[in-house]
Order: structure tokens, then C-alpha cells, then sequence
């Protein structure tokens, strides 16, 4: 595959916008820290350590199942990831979203790299890249498809940070003339949806 493949980058961009949507991935956080502070630059600066925990995280799946496509088969390859896509979204759709990691507000930035880091992995963000990518693992991985899989990652970060930014920033505006009350009931939920996506994906690849 192309490293520069219009397909791959648009799908890593639309699943990074998807992830920038979640709650779970940073925004809300971002936002309580520039509420916390009273600055919208505090929370413009918390996105850097989101987008690059989250990023790691993605990173060490991507390597991985890159990695793991020189060993085995492309059509056994696409099976086990398939199978673990599907675990782990119903696993979340069971009780995903108890226990979450929690992190205090005076966090510094390295702790909240690292939120973001556990909290990516724990949701399987990367998992959803893998189907994208699963082209390239072909048996014998050229140098090329190390480097196609850091461009869908960056163009994925990017398009992330961007949804956030850009929620975080009308989230702050909208609690200036009235609060994010409507949160509470407003907002869609999330985890299911996000479950949903995993099951799906794992879904195609058997496909």
C-alpha cells in the first residue's frame, strides 16, 4: 500500500475525529482543567500531553500488529485481531466503564500523559486503527509500511487534537453563559457507542 494512500489517511482522520468526540479521550478533562484554572490557555496546553499519551498508546498497537503480520498468515492475522476487537468491545459494553483511572486536578503534565496513555489502552483506541493498517501486514513488512503506519498516526493525532480542541474550547464558552448542565442529559452516551465501534470493526475484518 501506498504510504500516502488517500483511503488510509482518511480513515485514520475519521476515526481520530470519532476518538476526539469521546469524553474519555481528553476533551472533558481539558476542559475541567481550564475551568479549574479560569484560562482557556491552560486548557489548550493540557492538549500536548493528551495527544501524546494517546498517541503512545496507539503507537504500541500499531508496531505491534505491524510486527506480528512478518509471523503469521494475513488471513490469520485479520481473524485474531478481528477476535480481540469483539472481546474487547463487549467486554466494554459489560462493565467497561467502571473503575476508571482518576487523576486530580493539579496534575502536572506528565501525569496526565500518562492518564491519557492508560485511559487510550484501557478503551482500545489503537485496536480501531488495526483494520486500516491490516493491509500492509503482508508477511514480509518493508520499511515502507513502518512509515505508512506513522503517517496514519500522526494524520489520526492530528484530527483528534483538533475535535477536542475545538470541543473544549465551545465547552468553556457555552459554561461562561450558563453552565454544562445539559451535559448530564444532552450528551449522547458514548461508551456504548464506542463498544459498538470496536465490535465492528472486529465484525469487518472476519468479513
Amino acid at each position: 500500500m501506498d504510504p500516502a494512500s488517500p483511503a488510509l489517511l482518511l480513515t485514520a482522520a475519521s476515526l481520530g475525529a470519532f476518538h476526539g468526540l469521546n469524553p474519555a479521550m481528553g476533551w472533558l478533562f481539558a476542559v475541567a482543567l481550564g475551568l479549574y484554572a479560569r484560562s482557556r490557555r491552560v486548557a489548550l496546553v493540557s492538549l500536548v500531553p493528551i495527544a501524546l499519551g494517546h498517541a503512545a498508546s496507539v503507537a504500541l498497537v500499531l508496531a505491534g500488529a505491524l510486527t506480528l503480520g512478518m509471523a503469521v498468515g494475513h488471513d490469520v492475522l485479520a481473524r485474531g485481531c478481528g477476535a480481540v476487537l469483539i472481546g474487547w468491545g463487549v467486554w466494554r459494553a459489560w462493565r467497561g466503564h467502571r473503575g476508571r483511572p482518576t487523576v486530580g486536578m493539579r496534575t502536572g503534565l506528565a501525569g496526565l500523559a500518562l492518564w491519557s496513555f492508560v485511559m487510550s489502552s484501557a478503551h482500545g483506541a489503537g485496536l480501531m486503527l488495526v483494520p486500516a493498517l491490516l493491509p500492509l501486514c503482508t508477511g514480509g513488512i518493508s520499511e515502507g509500511a513502518y512509515e505508512a503506519g506513522a503517517l496514519a498516526l500522526f494524520v489520526h493525532t492530528g484530527a483528534m487534537l483538533a475535535v477536542i480542541a475545538l470541543i473544549s474550547m465551545i465547552a468553556m464558552s457555552v459554561q461562561a453563559r450558563g453552565g454544562l448542565g445539559f451535559l448530564r442529559s444532552g450528551w449522547i452516551n458514548i461508551d456504548w457507542l464506542w463498544s459498538v465501534a470496536l465490535i465492528a470493526c472486529g465484525a469487518w475484518l472476519f468479513l
